[in-house]
């Protein structure tokens, strides 16, 4: 089941919000529980037993790790077995096909006989809910949050439904609060619809309508200079869109539930380096990377080669964690030397003001990465990049030409101009003092009402252009997330 999907929206979420409104809090984390496992299952039900053992091992491991104390070295080799297991589900059920290909292509290479593994199914949402039970036992360790003995609070963290796909990554101590007291109000509820609707929006009418355009270029066999930057950039525009609007509707799920994840995306194409970058992108991921494996590591404790090294390995752990892939791999090294090399320089990575010519370096180091990221294997990365920097014909081809729509090149228009209206907005935003918030309808004392008439219209946009989606929705082919397949 998807966010984007009729099932879902008309039946899913509705008969769950009035349950989870009629049950008292006593009861509302079991039936969060019991939904998001409902919502799991509805993709396949035998893999709701893995995730279930997985979560049951998790919390024992973290009772076991709060018994023995805080960095203790009983409390260390508990942590060492939780950490081992969660990694090596993770590692067969992400990595086993992607090993034995690539030994069977070296062993092939010196005429002996491959290996044969029964292929090895991806469970949707493991990379996720790994690295979330994995950053819980370490917390615990830590001290930083006790060990909860409430399975189904730990549980229903582990499996709420409206991250639990693509994320984000949460951590269980920032939202234990939350889940022993949380408030419920019709501002919150509002909000988290306001919040769901712009995310949908982005997906369906934006995401959704370039991915037929960077597929598309990508699938060519020759394509131009022209047809590989237009690939590339609707591509860059899609991710954007899609994962973002995952975000945004996870987040708005979660208000409408009480609760408040914290932010995933903060414009990040309108970065001044590749630093600057990964504070914006993927919040949740680059966080939880810097602080339980590049802290991990060592930090910038080691010296300068140290730090770098572990700069360079992070990013590069972080590019396999997308998936089993060279591409990832390299597309995780590509980053991680950009963060080394800024590091080395000392740029500037919190800029006061905004220079275009950084931006636009670092714009271009983004796109060129975000090719071989979506690059099915290094055939199809290489074709696109001699294609790009061949500055040959500039001109798309007319295999491409037939192919475009009036409505993709304007979706592709309009989502940079988008990213550029929203980017230059936060990034001067953020140079001035925060204004008071406004507040679209407000009482007065004396019984009169005043509206904010430039929130109203643009809810009421939103609320329209939600509509529309819906009825796209409806008439259109179905379109995952991109994240899932991580």
């Amino acid at each position: 089941m998807v966010f984007s999907s009729n099932v879902f929206l008309f039946l899913f979420l509705p008969v769950f919000l009035g349950l989870y409104y009629l049950s008292g809090n006593r009861y509302r984390n079991l039936l969060l529980l019991v939904a998001s496992y409902i919502f799991y299952a509805w993709w396949r039900v035998d893999f709701l037993a893995l995730f279930a053992g997985v979560t049951l091992w998790n919390y024992w491991i973290g009772l076991k790790v709060g018994a023995a104390g805080v960095r203790t070295k009983p409390a260390q080799r508990w942590l060492l077995l939780g950490v081992g297991m969660d990694l090596a589900i993770l590692g067969y059920f992400k990595y086993a096909n992607f090993g034995v290909d690539s030994l069977n292509a070296i062993i092939s290479s010196f005429g002996l006989e491959p290996f044969i593994l029964t292929h090895v199914l991806l469970p949707i949402g493991i990379s996720f809910y790994i690295f979330e039970s994995i950053s819980y036992i370490i917390d615990v360790y830590r001290g930083d949050t006790p060990a909860t003995r409430n399975l189904i609070d730990f549980a229903a963290f582990v499996a709420i439904f409206p991250h639990l796909i693509a994320g984000p990554v949460l951590r269980f101590k920032d939202l234990v609060d939350q889940f022993n007291n949380r408030t419920h109000t019709l501002d919150k509820f509002s909000e988290g619809c306001t919040r769901f609707m712009q995310g949908f929006i982005k997906k369906v009418f934006i995401a959704d309508t370039l991915a037929v355009v960077a597929d598309h270029c990508f699938a060519l066999q020759n394509p131009t200079t022209g047809d590989a930057w237009l690939g590339a950039l609707a591509y860059t525009a899609q991710l954007y869109f899609d994962f973002s609007g995952y975000s945004d509707m996870a987040i708005g799920l979660g208000l409408m539930m009480g609760f408040r994840f914290m932010e995933n995306f903060k414009q990040p194409y309108i970065s001044q380096s590749i630093t600057e970058f990964w504070r914006r992108w993927h919040i949740s991921l680059s966080t939880w990377l810097r602080d339980y494996l590049y802290i991990t590591l060592g930090g910038n404790r080691g010296g300068t080669f140290a730090t770098y090294r572990n700069l360079f390995l992070t990013m590069l752990l972080g590019g396999l964690w997308h998936g089993a892939n060279f591409t990832y791999i390299i597309w995780g090294a590509w980053h991680g030397m950009w963060l080394a090399i800024e590091r080395a320089l000392g740029i500037d990575t919190n800029p006061q003001r905004f220079n275009p010519v950084k931006w636009a370096f670092t714009f271009l180091l983004v796109v060129v990465g975000w090719v071989i990221f979506r690059a099915e294997n290094l055939e199809v990365a290489g074709r696109m990049y001699g294609a790009m920097f061949s500055f040959g014909q500039w001109q798309l081809s007319e295999l491409n030409r037939a192919q475009l729509t009036g409505l993709q090149v304007a979706t592709l228009i309009v989502a940079y101009l988008t990213l550029a209206f929203f980017g230059l907005r936060d990034f001067y935003r953020n140079a001035t003092p925060p204004a008071a918030p406004r507040i679209p309808a407000q009482v007065h004392g004396d019984g009169t009402l005043s509206l904010d008439w430039t929130r109203v219209m643009t809810r009421a946009l939103v609320l329209l252009l939600f509509v529309a989606s819906i009825l796209k929705l409806s008439a259109q082919s179905y379109s995952p997330f991109l994240y899932f397949q991580f």
